[in-house]
């Protein structure tokens, strides 16, 4: 009689960053076990206000399953956080909420737009609706549709694990990055 449970034999190991092995060490830089531990750790707050928040519900729950990606806990308190997930129509109301938000996220801090509407303002093109979060705060990916596919929402995700890991621990120190903070207003 076959067993009941079924144990899943295509496991994928998360790759070893490049480094220096010997019998019973291995050396690798600094950079790269930051990055490694971060990106596989992101804490997401989601900020939903419309039909994409539905969405990320479905993303979240058992079938397509965001939580094997690193993203077990979803906080709804900035200062835990860092990753910020915008989804849903933002209004023009909204905006200095959302930037509020962004700037209670401690550092280092990342910004998805999901859906058309955080991206682009959608197909409200009228007076009170933002047209794209970018307009209030620095967006790292777009992730597009009306509203999207979960299986959209877990790339945009991939990607931003793919941003956290290359990235240096001094970036974010760099006159770059603090020309793009005060282009936005934010010192």
């Amino acid at each position: 009689m076959a067993r009941p449970v079924q144990y899943n034999t295509k496991v994928k190991m998360v790759e070893i960053p490049d480094g220096y092995s010997g019998e019973g060490f291995y050396a690798t830089s600094f950079d790269k076990a930051i990055g490694l531990a971060r990106k596989n750790s992101i804490w997401p707050l989601p900020f939903a206000t419309s039909c994409c928040g539905i969405e990320f519900m479905a993303t979240m729950a058992a079938t397509y399953d965001l939580a094997r990606f690193g993203a077990e806990r979803m906080a709804f308190t900035p200062r835990q956080c860092d990753l910020l997930m915008v989804m849903g129509t933002i209004s023009k109301k909204m905006g200095p909420v959302v930037r509020q938000v962004y700037l209670q996220m401690a550092e280092p801090r990342w910004v998805m737009a999901v859906g058309a509407c955080a991206s682009s303002g959608g197909i409200f093109d009228t007076y009170s609706v933002l047209q794209g979060i970018d307009q209030v705060i620095p967006v790292d990916v777009y992730v597009p549709g009306c509203p999207p596919r979960p299986e959209g929402i877990i790339d945009g995700f991939m990607k931003i694990q793919e941003l956290v890991g290359q990235e240096s621990l001094r970036r974010r120190n760099s006159d770059r990055y603090k020309e793009l903070m005060e282009s936005y207003g934010i010192r």
